[in-house]
């Protein structure tokens, strides 16, 4: 069983920045996916963003690209999303998961194993 705890989050003015963190605990990885994922009101769980554990892709939502950057700390078993150049339509609340092992679907929310709590984003205008 994995547990992950995302950090980071916290009201911001437009055009501002904010690290979210996901630290994860509890198994073994090997061939698996992290992602970042959100849900405004009103709206559906999105895909933010996605990378590989291992040398490959990463893939963004096309409302987010060239904004926001996915990592990861193998050393501190956690990984992040850096979020630039904050938008109104940011605001949701931000979901880790992880897709492992990985089922094929790159980052699509329904093949997700594990998830975070959430961390709550409010930009401002």
């Amino acid at each position: 069983q994995v547990v992950l705890v995302e950090s980071g989050g916290g009201p911001v003015q437009a055009g501002e920045s904010l690290r979210l963190s996901c630290a994860a605990s509890g198994g073994t990885f090997s061939n698996y996916v992290m992602g970042w994922f959100r849900q405004a009101p009103g709206k559906e769980r999105e895909g933010v963003s996605c990378i590989s554990a291992s040398i490959g892709p990463t893939k963004y939502a096309d409302s987010v690209k060239g904004r926001f950057t996915i990592s990861s700390d193998s050393a501190k078993n956690t990984f992040y999303l850096e979020m630039n150049s904050l938008k109104p339509e940011d605001t949701a609340l931000y979901y880790c998961a992880v897709d492992d092992p990985y089922s094929g679907s790159f980052c699509d929310a329904r093949t997700y194993d594990y998830w975070g709590q959430g961390t709550q984003v409010t930009v401002s205008s």
